[in-house]
């Protein structure tokens, strides 16, 4: 399984379409979620620009206080009250602000999310004869 999280060709993919699209900022450390009044966004929160998701307002990012051109890891959720799978994209991230994503993220029984931490890896079944 470890082949699969740390694909280099996968993050390569996946930086492409970070870079390539830059993200904007809708919520600030601190904010209230508009929803539920009783989350607090741990870190800054926004979206990719031009990106497709199941929200419709792009593929989510949470910047943390590195380098913002970094993607640190992908946290998956789903949710059983939308009935989604949802990506986030994590972004310039410490370790600490890696677990408080995480505890923002997993804090309700109707949302549990999962870590895919960056690697470099090439498994061998990624090379292809072209």
């Amino acid at each position: 399984m470890a082949e699969y999280e740390n694909n280099a060709y996968f993050w390569q993919k996946v930086d492409s379409l970070f870079l390539s699209s830059g993200f904007r900022i809708t919520r600030k450390k601190g904010d209230v979620h508009p929803v539920f009044k009783n989350l607090i966004y741990p870190l800054e929160y926004g979206h990719i620009n031009d990106t497709k998701s199941v929200s419709g307002e792009g593929v989510s990012v949470y910047a943390g206080s590195l380098d913002r051109n970094h993607i640190t890891a992908l946290a998956v959720a789903a949710d059983i009250l939308s009935k989604e799978l949802d990506v986030k994209v994590l972004v310039g991230c410490t370790e600490e602000e890696v677990q408080e994503v995480l505890r923002f993220l997993n804090q309700t029984d109707y949302q549990k999310t999962v870590l895919i931490r960056r690697g470099n890896e090439i498994p061998g079944w990624s090379f292809t004869n072209d």
